[in-house]
């Protein structure tokens, strides 16, 4: 492979970009250690080397810092470690080691998720988030059929920690409420039930 550029990514890192894909950032002391030249041929052995000894080393480290912080999904990781200047093949080593020893588990991940948000967020809600954090359809189905979500019970406790009252709220109040409760993900079939059931 032939380094297309080496350029600065901050005072002591630079990035470098090859024709043969993404870039990956190194130590200055890094690049004169391996001999890489901008303009010049990436022995694929060399390459090979470096990857062994310090791209996939340094996802690692990565990977595991960034779960110390908060659980993330593989989706998440995935992300972080390439916006990190980790290339693919290193992004792959790190994953595979995290799943290995359980760090990755997106399983896991979706279930806390559910059980730690489901009192307060909508089942709409919850699949929406967990398809933003890169969980697959079937599996945060699975995990929400699990909970048993009761979302009549949900639309229940809004309304009183709105202070909502169905024998006095008027049409505006009504359809402002309606509003807050969809824009949360419930469905109007839920709500009108919930708003207009009698005491």
């Amino acid at each position: 492979m032939r380094v297309v550029s080496v350029e600065p990514a901050d005072r002591k890192k630079c990035r470098v970009l090859t024709d043969e894909g993404p870039a990956f950032v190194l130590y200055n002391n890094e690049i004169q250690a391996y001999g890489i030249r901008e303009g010049e041929e990436l022995e694929g052995e060399t390459y090979e080397q470096l990857l062994r000894d310090v791209l996939c080393r340094r996802a690692r480290e990565r990977m595991i810092r960034l779960l110390q912080a908060s659980d993330k999904t593989e989706a998440e990781l995935r992300r972080k470690l390439a916006d990190g200047g980790c290339p693919p093949e290193a992004v792959e080593s790190a994953i595979a080691y995290g799943k290995s020893r359980h760090y990755v588990d997106d399983r896991r991940y979706a279930e806390n998720y559910v059980d730690l948000h489901s009192a307060v967020k909508s089942r709409r809600q919850l699949q929406a988030e967990l398809a933003a954090k890169g969980i697959s359809r079937d599996l945060a189905e699975e995990c929400l059929e699990e909970a048993d979500l009761d979302e009549r019970a949900q639309i229940e406790k809004l309304l009183k920690k709105r202070g909502y009252d169905r024998e006095q709220a008027d049409q505006k109040e009504q359809q402002r409420t309606m509003a807050f409760l969809s824009r949360r993900g419930f469905s109007y079939e839920a709500i009108l039930d919930i708003m207009h059931k009698k005491d």
